[in-house]
């Protein structure tokens, strides 16, 4: 990372000072935003190409804008409340993502075709309401920080109308709370009048990591009269294993110490005793390896890469985190390890976005073909 050096006078300084207060940001942080409105401004008006415009809601660090970008699209806005994801979006594409979205108001957000979110899934993923319920705290919409999320994108969907949606969570949205949260999800969205395709897709068919997510894809009524014809990519590749991602050299600091990985196994062996599956994920380097989480920074014991006799198993470096989700090699890791596990660990399998994203474009592009042609045949 560079740094500028600037000489304010102090009558700028204080009205800087005081705007930066005002938005509870430090002066640093006031001016790299002023800076980036202005990249984004240039960039809104010296680069229109794309197919078709999109926003990126709860961007993370931009892996469903990265699969958009694949098949021509331009996003024209980005919303990520976390510093840590900001800086490492910024680095990547340029933009510094808006923050709260729950403090957005939908109609200065620019018109769009395709609104893409993958929101918050942790208060209906597995561990995170197995958590909640251990500490007595409530999940799902019941969740007020995170929960209730989704109808901020309802909300933003209302007012835009974008002509198609792509909505990600993890798969427990299906069955949590019986059904309910779901069905809640479903109604609001069909309500708002768009017809939706859901599946749930394995990111094994694209990287070396079974991942499994919920893709809910909707359609604007008023515009396809729910005549699109969508379908989720059916996976044509052999999977890959897990090896074909790995660093040839690694930093002896990923190797588990000697007393981390003692109580790994004690902690395996304690539960399998008990009957429970609970334990840490030795990688068959010819196979696919476990979901990789957000909490990996922790001890890294749901993927451990075993290195041979008499040396303890490693985590994967944060590179290789990237990779297991797709990113290229160039995209830029700007942050500490830890910030980089968590980011990766919430993040998409890159390649499967992008085929349905490609889905997405055909299915659009199909219809207004068919719509040209439709009143040609009939003649």
């Amino acid at each position: 990372m560079k740094q500028i050096h600037i000489k304010l006078d102090e009558d700028i300084h204080k009205r800087i000072s005081d705007l930066a207060a005002l938005e509870g940001s430090s002066l640093q942080e006031y001016i790299l935003s002023a800076v980036c409105n202005k990249f984004r401004q240039s960039n809104n008006q010296t680069n229109q190409t794309g197919k078709f415009t999109f926003i990126d809601l709860f961007a993370g660090i931009g892996g469903m804008r990265l699969g958009f970008e694949e098949v021509g699209g331009k996003c024209v806005f980005t919303s990520e409340w976390d510093r840590f994801s900001q800086k490492t979006y910024l680095s990547n594409f340029g933009d510094m993502p808006e923050g709260d979205i729950t403090k957005i108001d939908a109609k200065e957000i620019p018109d769009h075709d395709i609104l893409v979110a993958g929101f918050p899934c942790q208060p209906f993923s597995i561990a995170g309401v197995s958590k909640k319920n251990s500490l007595g705290r409530a999940h799902g919409f019941l969740d007020q920080a995170q929960g209730t999320l989704f109808f901020d994108v309802a909300r933003i969907i209302k007012e835009k109308r974008p002509k198609t949606f792509l909505l990600e969570n993890v798969k427990n949205l299906r069955t949590h709370d019986k059904g309910r949260t779901f069905k809640i999800i479903c109604e609001t969205l069909q309500k708002l009048g768009y017809s939706l395709h859901i599946g749930i897709h394995d990111g094994k068919h694209y990287v070396p990591q079974h991942r499994e997510r919920i893709f809910i894809v909707g359609y604007d009524m008023e515009v396809y009269g729910g005549m699109e014809s969508f379908q989720f990519p059916e996976p044509t590749q052999t999977p890959r294993p897990i090896k074909s991602i790995l660093m040839s050299e690694v930093d002896d600091k990923y190797t588990l110490s000697d007393k981390l990985w003692n109580y790994l196994q004690q902690y395996a062996a304690k539960h399998k005793a008990n009957g429970n599956g609970f334990g840490f994920g030795l990688v068959n380097l010819e196979g696919v390896s476990r979901t990789l989480s957000a909490r990996y920074y922790k001890d890294g014991s749901e993927i451990l890469i075993p290195q041979g006799e008499g040396k303890n198993p490693r985590r994967l470096t944060p590179r290789e985190c990237a990779r297991l989700q797709g990113f290229p090699d160039t995209f830029k890791i700007v942050v500490s390890d830890t910030q980089a596990y968590r980011q990766f660990g919430n993040s998409v399998v890159v390649p499967l976005i992008t085929a349905v994203a490609k889905e997405m474009v055909i299915a659009m592009d199909q219809y207004q073909t068919n719509k040209i042609l439709q009143p040609l045949m009939s003649v």
